[in-house]
């Protein structure tokens, strides 16, 4: 069990699939502030030299990183099992990607994130890499939803939100990042044995205004000039890129987590529900 714990009673970042029922009951019942992280990755292409697991790495990886970081600042993070399906119809001429429903999406990610809230954490948080407008909008209306019907606020940092965009990589900002250098980069610190590295190696820059197409009306990578459903710069990716990027990412969720329960920076005990 992955697990920062180094006795009895501190704060820890835990995988809830890795936990038995009492361990869960112990930790929920404890005087710590905790929070349930639920990361939404997809099942995408993303380019030739990525897995369609990609943006599910990413946000795995984004969520233990701040359970981490969370750890460090006193609150126990319970990572839950990464969403691995999403809306992603952008990525439906290439094989293997595998879209749902907004319906269904809004459906799973809302049920999933009141269920935590009803195991009894002191608050719940959503993380994902998956960009897709329409998965961006559905987060957004879930996050509402959870606010109305449970009267508090559902943790989303929203890395397009233009002051956490600013926080990260230039080619992030730039929009042309769809499996280029910055996602590659951190897939290169999470997995590397799943990077393609010869074939990304020989991709050349391809950059895309990618914000420009879909205010034109596209709704696809084919219809970016996408086909080989990538833009950036994969071949300039390095691990000690991601890396950065990883802290940079845990630093943003656990600083929005941590507002929302409005914890101290370290000891933090149980404030609300």
């Amino acid at each position: 069990m992955e697990s920062t714990h180094s006795e009895a009673g501190a704060a820890r970042c835990e995988r809830l699939g890795e936990l038995t029922y009492p361990e869960v009951e112990a930790i929920v019942g404890g005087p710590r502030a905790t929070a349930a992280i639920i990361p939404i990755g997809s099942t995408e292409a993303h380019g030739p030299h990525l897995p369609l697991a990609t943006d599910s790495i990413i946000s795995e990886g984004m969520a233990m990183a701040a359970g981490r970081a969370l750890a460090g600042r006193g609150v126990t993070a319970v990572v839950f099992p990464t969403i691995h399906y999403a809306v992603t119809e952008w990525a439906r001429a290439f094989k293997g990607s595998t879209s749902i429903g907004e319906s269904s999406a809004f459906n799973m990610i809302f049920d999933a994130c009141r269920a935590a809230k009803g195991i009894g954490f002191t608050r719940v948080a959503i993380v994902t890499a998956h960009l897709e407008p329409g998965h961006i909008a559905v987060l957004r209306r879930v996050a509402r939803r959870y606010e109305d019907e449970l009267d508090e606020a559902l943790v989303f940092p929203d890395k397009t939100r233009r002051a956490n965009a600013a926080r990260l990589t230039e080619e992030f900002q730039s929009g042309s990042c769809h499996a280029g250098q910055y996602e590659t980069s951190l897939v290169l610190a999470l997995r590397p044995d799943l990077v393609r590295a010869s074939i990304a190696a020989e991709l050349p820059d391809h950059e895309v205004a990618l914000v420009d197409h879909i205010r034109a009306g596209a709704t696809g990578f084919i219809d970016c000039g996408m086909d080989q459903a990538y833009c950036g710069a994969p071949a300039a990716a390095t691990a000690a890129e991601g890396e950065a990027t990883l802290a940079t990412l845990a630093t943003m969720i656990a600083d929005a987590i941590v507002r929302s329960i409005g914890a101290p920076e370290d000891g933090a005990e149980r404030r609300g529900p």
